[in-house]
């Protein structure tokens, strides 16, 4: 059943063939582990890091692109960093120019990611922007970005949990990482629904424009 759920979130949006040409890389927080970063003092990735790196990858794949972190946090818990503070630590780490990082460090969902970033960057009509996120998470994402106003949008998903279609009837050698799979893909699809009940997604199901 997780796998069930899951795969339709996941293969939504396919990665496109080419990156180039793009203006900037809009990467949605939850990488960066808050509560750790802050009392370590040092960066700490969750199981959603490949946010961070394969942003960094594509920075480097984009040499003209402005590269946006868009995160805040979550709740708040004394000496707790924001995910911007310390994604922007691995970017300047990667060899990423400050002056190409843009921080949102207030948001707390991927609403308040699409308008709070959008405000802050001002993104004109012909400027084509990617967006990166947990593929899971990517049809909520790109529907709530539309919805916002964005133009110029295209998925770059990442942080896959499946292999894809090949894990469709895969069981799980574990329960506990069954439930996990489960867990993720459950609550996505709650959030889509949400989502479009409140009027914050251009759709139930958001998929590629043709």
């Amino acid at each position: 059943m997780a796998n069930w759920i899951i795969l339709p979130l996941e293969e939504r949006f396919p990665r496109p063939a080419s990156v180039e040409g793009f203006d900037g890389i809009i990467v949605l927080g939850g990488a960066v582990d808050t509560i750790v970063t802050g009392a370590r003092g040092d960066t700490a990735l969750t199981t959603s890091g490949e946010r961070i790196t394969i942003t960094a990858r594509l920075a480097s794949q984009i040499p003209k692109a402005v590269v946006i972190h868009t995160g805040g946090q979550g709740f708040i818990v004394a000496s707790q960093a924001t995910e911007a503070e310390g994604a922007a630590r691995l970017f300047e780490e990667f060899g990423i120019p400050a002056d190409r990082i843009i921080l949102e460090d207030e948001s707390r969902n991927t609403w308040e990611n699409a308008v709070l970033t959008k405000v802050l960057v001002d993104p004109q009509p012909e400027q084509s922007w990617l967006l990166v996120t947990s593929a899971y998470h990517m049809p909520r994402a790109m529907g709530v970005f539309e919805r916002a106003g964005w133009t110029g949008l295209t998925a770059y998903p990442v942080d896959y949990r499946t292999r894809g279609e090949a894990d469709r009837m895969l069981g799980f050698s574990g329960v506990s990482k069954g439930l996990r799979r489960f867990d993720l893909a459950f609550r996505e699809w709650i959030g889509l629904v949400v989502y479009r009940l409140t009027g914050r997604s251009a759709s139930l199901f958001p998929e590629p424009k043709s």
